[in-house]
């Protein structure tokens, strides 16, 4: 993985020197809150609903087991005991004091984290499929990719007041497992008809108030191209982007308005000047960034380990585990395998002091002192034996952290709503809680088979419910909390955006809605349907109309 080198040792000790002096005058009086605000949001902090928010950035996601101990210790001594991982790849602490914040940058900075740009109208964490470097589809690592963006838009000067926030996301497979089709700029690796290795590039996608699938505006760019392909669209954006409207300042609306037919010629011509400077980048560069993200040095192992075969038929718990959260890996004899944050009316993606120390242990036994964080708010093993598959899965269970759920009904993505979000219109989280709880019986989960269940707390969209195959968003109606149903959203290279099924359920009416739906699809399934796939071939009648029922009169 990537460590720092001397560049980022110096940004990062300034930026928290900055900070320190910046936080002292607010506390003395001697700025205001609103002058205030734009500094601490360049430095991740929020003021949410009772509390400052800290969001710590995670580049494309991957952590060693010291940078989880800190984190964890974080946790413990400058917040209540537990951190919330985010569908960006960030971790966020929500009650950190404000007068603590310089000394938890301080001690980010010891392990070589930070958290800047996780706020601001400027180019936010850089995102990538959490498989990187050891999924058995892949043609590239994205992470390499990931990085060298990372290094030219930390502090960019040009781009660091954009008309709106700005996020990118690259996969180096065709299996989209880092939602790039909801990006403002997405990144597909793929080879040209030569071989040659390169990127689709597509442009205006996102989630919010008004959700849209990114458009390609470039079938196939060289990789030595990347950074100025990049800097020519957010010029283009920078000039063209609306500011009069922070509801319509994204890059989604310009391309909306303008086509992107119109935008793709204006980006080739603000390229066709830039291609050759100094951001085409040399080949040694990219051999110099390749390097930090090497394989490891994999043990030669048989393709299918006997004992953990033979496991899997003595315990049918742990086979159950294996077929949920164990994925292939491009290194025989090795496994990938998904932690799920989700156990049984736990809020999605929160993890405690003590399950960072011991997943960060864990990491070290077991998975060369690497591990991930997912955009689903899970957590990934990247280098697992498979022989090591079931003392690895025994400790788990202990820590809570082996639920057999992954991408599962109980796996349910939530944002941290109306319990701590000054934005949200309702709480997201006592409402994933209790789906979990109603679908707790992980055979029945199994048996649903795949089925994301999203939750957003507003239409900010945090919980990407628009991708949910089911997704909920709270809404406020008269001071009571109600929630719109949405289905048939997919995040990946199927993308789709989900469609409102009709009015909204009450807080103590939507889990029966969501179970009437599973019961539909169960009722109207093939062989071999998933969810999404049913509801793809029905539409939406079947399950509206059992929705909309007498017993659910009220609602409607």
């Amino acid at each position: 993985m990537y460590r720092y080198d001397e560049f980022d040792h110096a940004v990062v000790r300034d930026r928290v020197a900055q900070y320190r002096d910046q936080v002292a005058r607010r506390l003395s009086g001697e700025i205001t809150e609103e002058q205030f605000r734009p500094l601490r949001l360049m430095n991740g902090l929020y003021l949410q609903l009772h509390a400052y928010m800290l969001r710590v950035a995670i580049p494309y996601g991957t952590l060693s087991s010291k940078q989880l101990r800190k984190l964890g210790h974080i946790a413990r001594t400058y917040d209540r005991g537990y951190g919330h991982w985010t569908t960006r790849q960030n971790i966020q602490f929500n009650w950190p004091k404000l007068d603590e914040t310089p000394d938890i940058l301080a001690e980010l900075a010891e392990v070589e984290m930070h958290a800047i740009q996780t706020s601001g109208n400027t180019i936010r964490n850089v995102t990538a499929d959490a498989f990187g470097g050891v999924a058995a589809d892949e043609i590239e690592d994205p992470r390499i990719w990931a990085e060298i963006i990372r290094q030219w838009s930390t502090l960019h000067p040009e781009f660091a007041f954009l008309p709106r926030k700005f996020k990118i996301a690259v996969t180096g497979a065709p299996h989209d497992r880092a939602a790039v089709r909801f990006h403002d700029i997405g990144l597909i690796m793929q080879r040209n008809w030569d071989g040659e290795v390169g990127f689709e590039v597509l442009v205006g996608g996102g989630l919010g108030r008004t959700p849209m699938i990114a458009k390609t505006v470039r079938k196939f760019l060289p990789k030595q191209h990347l950074l100025s392909y990049l800097e020519a669209i957010l010029r283009i954006y920078n000039l063209v982007g609306r500011r009069d409207n922070k509801y319509k300042a994204r890059i989604k609306i310009m391309v909306h308005e303008l086509g992107i037919d119109e935008v793709g010629e204006m980006v080739e011509e603000e390229w066709e000047r830039i291609r050759d400077s100094a951001l085409h980048l040399p080949a040694d560069e990219i051999q110099r960034i390749e390097a930090y993200f090497a394989p490891p040095a994999y043990e030669a192992l048989p393709s299918d380990d006997a004992g953990f075969v033979a496991k899997k038929f003595e315990d049918p718990a742990f086979a159950r585990w294996a077929r949920a959260n164990v994925a292939h890996h491009k290194q025989p004899g090795y496994a990938i395998v998904s932690l799920s944050v989700k156990p049984e009316g736990q809020p999605p993606g929160d993890v405690t002091a003590e399950q960072m120390d011991a997943v960060a242990e864990l990491a070290k036994t077991y998975s060369l002192d690497e591990l991930r964080v997912t955009h689903e708010q899970n957590l990934v093993f990247p280098y697992v034996k498979q022989s090591d598959l079931y003392a690895l899965w025994r400790e788990l269970d202990a820590l809570e952290l082996a639920t057999a759920n992954v991408g599962l009904a109980g796996d349910i993505i939530a944002c941290p709503g109306l319990d701590y979000c000054g934005l949200a219109s309702a709480r997201s989280i006592p409402i994933a809680q209790r789906i979990s709880k109603r679908f707790a019986d992980l055979d029945r989960q199994h048996d649903i088979g795949e089925l994301r269940i999203k939750i957003s707390g507003c239409i900010n969209a945090c919980g990407h419910h628009h991708i949910g195959h089911i997704g909920l968003l709270g809404v406020d109606r008269k001071g009571e909390e109600y929630y719109q149903i949405t289905m048939g959203g997919a995040p990946g290279e199927d993308a789709a955006i989900g469609k409102i099924v009709g009015p909204a359920f009450s807080s103590a009416e939507v889990v029966d809605a969501v179970e009437e739906v599973v019961q539909v699809y169960i009722e109207q399934r093939r062989d071999g349907e998933r969810f999404l796939d049913t509801y793809r071939r029905l539409g939406e009648a079947p399950f509206k109309a059992r929705l909309y029922e007498e017993k659910f009169h009220a609602a409607a």
